[in-house]
């Protein structure tokens, strides 16, 4: 159940810094927010709002709110095939064959542009604003860095999901840099701070932003079932035959929406929150090569029908560099397959940098159900 934060904040999170709090407090303060601003159970501090925060807005959209990867989510596809018949020999092919299905990490993409990614920009002309179209497109089916990730993984029947996390990828990056610039440039409003800055609907730059926004979320949404299809073959080729699908999940977790919640529409802005409307398929991962559920939501009015992205960060990057072992790291991931040859590289990532996967789900009960616990068999990321 939620906390009540002051007049305009609710939150579900249990694990709260109170840096987290003071930055969702100044933005239920803004003018344009219309209602309180509530904080998923992951929450913990990001650039100018907080990562797992809901924030509805009347007439206003704060891009630096949706974050610059825009469309950023989780998708996930259950397999007709059990883990038992995958050997600790298929998952390390698995993971060795990702580097070069799926290129992963700051600056690695495809050499050239797939050609689903060609049919798909013509049937989605880029935004005009984005200059580079050729490396938008060589990106398009590529995972990117940081907490980006595919993971194989085993539900409590023994069946096999794909599950992955990315967005929308270099460009989505540099649309929203642009917009959230100009957001600063136009906003006349006294801000706490200046990633607080919005577009007011109705005027040019609203509807570029928006314009962009959307395009970006399409980008993102196709990233990801090309990575599913991509994957899917990649493990249907270390069995050495063919895989058939059975259930797909494919959810943003950065992005607004105009949507209608207490009989009147507002923007609902989810910064690393899904939606959960009652029946409605979300993904939640843990910290890598941990435990992920499949939810469904139980349409909770207070949170604006939303839920957390994942377990969120309990500590930065550079202070899980400077705290955490190697040693901690390899004992956390377990059996699962991955990339310790690189694990140093990983090592912000480890598990122990992020809040515990059963606290968040305790936390959140109100607003999803578990569907399906996953635990992870094989994990791949973007290294060096």
């Amino acid at each position: 159940m939620p906390t009540r934060l002051g007049e305009h904040v609710l939150s579900w999170a249990s694990i709260l810094e109170p840096e987290t709090e003071q930055q969702a407090r100044r933005s239920a303060d803004l003018p344009i927010v219309d209602g309180h601003v509530a904080l998923m159970s992951d929450a913990h501090l990001g650039k100018g709002a907080v990562v797992g925060s809901v924030i509805p807005t009347n007439g206003a959209v704060i891009p630096s709110a949706v974050g610059v990867d825009i469309g950023c989510g989780m998708a996930a596809r259950r397999l007709d095939l059990t883990a038992d018949e995958l050997t600790p020999d298929h998952l390390r092919s698995w993971i060795r064959s990702m580097r070069k299905a799926v290129p992963a990490g700051l600056g690695k993409w495809h050499a050239s542009a797939k050609a689903e990614a060609e049919a798909w920009f013509e049937e989605n002309p880029p935004p005009p604003r984005l200059r580079d179209v050729t490396k938008a497109m060589d990106q398009l089916g590529t995972l990117g860095s940081g907490n980006h990730f595919v993971e194989l993984a085993a539900d409590e029947e023994g069946f096999v999901w794909i599950l992955l996390h990315s967005g929308s990828r270099g460009a989505g990056n540099i649309l929203a840099t642009m917009h959230t610039r100009i957001a600063k440039e136009t906003c006349a409003y006294p801000l706490p701070d200046r990633e607080l800055a919005w577009l007011d609907e109705g005027t040019p730059e609203f509807d570029a932003y928006l314009s962009d926004l959307r395009w970006s979320q399409r980008y993102a949404l196709r990233n990801r079932e090309l990575m599913l299809e991509s994957t899917h073959a990649v493990a249907a080729n270390a069995l050495g035959r063919d895989v058939d699908a059975t259930f797909e999940v494919n959810c943003h977790h950065n992005y607004t929406e105009l949507e209608r919640h207490g009989g009147r529409e507002r923007w609902i802005t989810r910064k690393g929150a899904i939606r959960a409307g009652r029946g409605e398929w979300g993904l939640i991962p843990a910290a890598m090569g941990q435990r992920s559920f499949v939810v469904r939501g139980l349409g909770n009015p207070d949170s604006y029908e939303s839920c957390s992205h994942g377990a969120g960060r309990a500590m930065s990057r550079s202070r899980a560099r400077k705290t955490l072992s190697l040693d901690e790291f390899a004992t956390a991931m377990g059996d699962a397959a991955w990339q310790h040859e690189h694990a140093e590289q990983l090592l912000d990532e480890a598990p122990s940098a992020y809040k515990p996967i059963d606290v968040v789900m305790r936390d959140q009960a109100d607003l999803v159900e578990i569907a399906y616990e996953l635990r992870a068999l094989a994990n791949y990321k973007g290294t060096t």
